[in-house]
C-alpha cells in the first residue's frame, strides 16, 4: 500500500513539475482539455464570432480612415489576438508561454549575445537600405494601413517559417535516448529515484517511451517558438531604435524632402528631429530585419548552434522525464494517458 501511495505521489509530483516547467500537454488532464477545446463544435462557433466582429471593426476602420488596407490589417490582428487568447485559456497554453517567457527574460544576456552576432552584418545591410532614396520614397508613400498590413505579413511569415522548421529540431531531441540519457535527464526531478530503479530493472524499458509525438511534441514546439519570438522582438526593437537615432542625427529635413519627393515632412509633436517618414522607414526595415534574423537563426549554423544549445538541455530533460513518467504509469496500471 505504501509503495502504491508513493508511486501516486511520484506521478502527482511529476505532473506538478511538468506544469512548472511549461510542459502542460505532458499532463493527461491538461492534454485532454486542450484536445476537447480543438473540436469543431467548440472552435467553429468561436471562430465565426471572431471573424464577424473583426470584419465589422475592420470595415468601420477602413470606412473612417478611407484606407482599404487598414481593414485586412485590423482583421488579421483581431484574429491573431483572439487565437492567442484562446490558446492561453481554452487550450491551457498559459503555463507553456509563461515558462518560455520567464526563461527568456531571465537569460537576456544570452539573447543579447545571439543578437549581437547577427546585428553587425545585419546593420550594414539595413544601413545601406536606410540611406537609399528609393527606400524612403517607398516607405513614406505607404499609408498607415498598408504599413500595418506589411508589418503583420512579415511577422506572420516569420512565424510560419518557424512552425515549419522547429518541429524538425524537436524530433532530434529523442534520437539518442539511452539509460545514461534518462539518468541525466531525471536528476533533480521527482522521478530521480524511480528512474534509477527502472534502469536497474531488466524488465523495465523506459527508453521505449522516449519518442515525442502528438500534443507533447507541439508543446515543445511552442516553447521554442515563444523563445525565438522574444529574441526576434528584442532584435526588431533594437534595430528600430538604432534607425530612429541614426536617422535623426544624419538625415535632416532637407535630405528627407529630397528622398521622399515631398514638399513638407510631418514631425512628431515634441520631437522635431523625428518625422513620420523616419518612423515609417525605420519600422519597415526593422520588420524586415526581424524576418531575416528569424530565417538566419534556424538555417545559419552559427546562430542555430547558439540558439539551440541553450534550449536543448530543457528539451532533453523533458524527453527523459516524460519517458520515465509514461513507463511508471504503465507499470502501475494507469495505461496510456
Amino acid at each position: 500500500m505504501s509503495q502504491r501511495r508513493g508511486t501516486g505521489d511520484a506521478l502527482a509530483d511529476t505532473e506538478a513539475w511538468f506544469l512548472e516547467h511549461g510542459l502542460s500537454y505532458f499532463v493527461p488532464d491538461e492534454r485532454a482539455a486542450a484536445r476537447a477545446a480543438l473540436t469543431r463544435r467548440r472552435v467553429l462557433p468561436a471562430l465565426a464570432v471572431v471573424v464577424v466582429v473583426g470584419a465589422a471593426l475592420a470595415g468601420l476602420l477602413g470606412w473612417f480612415s478611407r484606407q482599404a488596407t487598414a481593414a485586412p490589417a485590423l482583421l488579421l490582428t483581431v484574429v491573431g489576438t483572439a487565437g492567442l487568447y484562446y490558446a492561453l485559456t481554452a487550450l491551457h497554453a498559459r503555463p507553456i508561454v509563461g515558462w518560455a517567457l520567464k526563461r527568456t527574460l531571465s537569460s537576456l544576456g544570452s539573447v543579447v549575445t545571439t543578437a549581437s552576432r547577427a546585428l553587425p552584418l545585419l546593420l550594414v545591410f539595413i544601413a545601406f537600405l536606410f540611406i537609399n532614396a528609393e527606400a524612403w520614397q517607398m516607405a513614406s508613400s505607404l499609408d498607415f494601413g498598408t504599413l500595418w498590413l506589411t508589418v503583420v505579413l512579415l511577422l506572420g511569415l516569420g512565424a510560419v517559417f518557424l512552425l515549419v522548421r522547429l518541429p524538425e529540431e524537436v524530433d532530434q531531441a529523442d534520437d539518442a535516448v539511452d539509460d545514461a540519457f534518462l539518468l541525466r535527464a531525471c536528476r533533480g526531478t521527482p522521478l530521480e529515484e524511480v528512474c534509477r530503479e527502472m534502469v536497474d530493472d531488466p524488465a523495465a524499458d523506459p527508453v521505449s517511451y522516449a519518442e515525442i509525438t502528438g500534443y507533447d511534441r507541439w508543446n515543445l514546439v511552442v516553447v521554442l517558438l515563444v523563445i525565438q519570438a522574444v529574441q526576434v522582438l528584442v532584435l526588431v526593437l533594437a534595430v528600430f531604435g538604432f534607425l530612429l537615432v541614426f536617422g535623426s542625427l544624419i538625415v535632416n529635413e532637407q535630405v528627407q524632402l529630397a528622398w521622399t519627393a515631398k514638399e513638407v515632412t510631418t514631425h512628431v509633436p515634441g520631437l522635431t528631429s523625428v518625422s513620420a517618414e523616419l518612423i515609417k522607414v525605420s519600422l519597415f526595415l526593422a520588420s524586415f530585419s526581424g524576418l531575416y534574423f528569424t530565417v538566419s537563426a534556424v538555417t545559419d549554423e552559427t546562430y542555430r548552434g547558439q540558439f539551440f544549445a541553450a534550449v536543448m538541455v530543457h528539451l532533453e530533460k523533458a524527453v527523459g522525464v516524460r519517458a520515465v513518467y509514461l513507463a511508471l504509469r504503465e507499470r502501475e496500471g494507469h495505461g496510456a494517458p
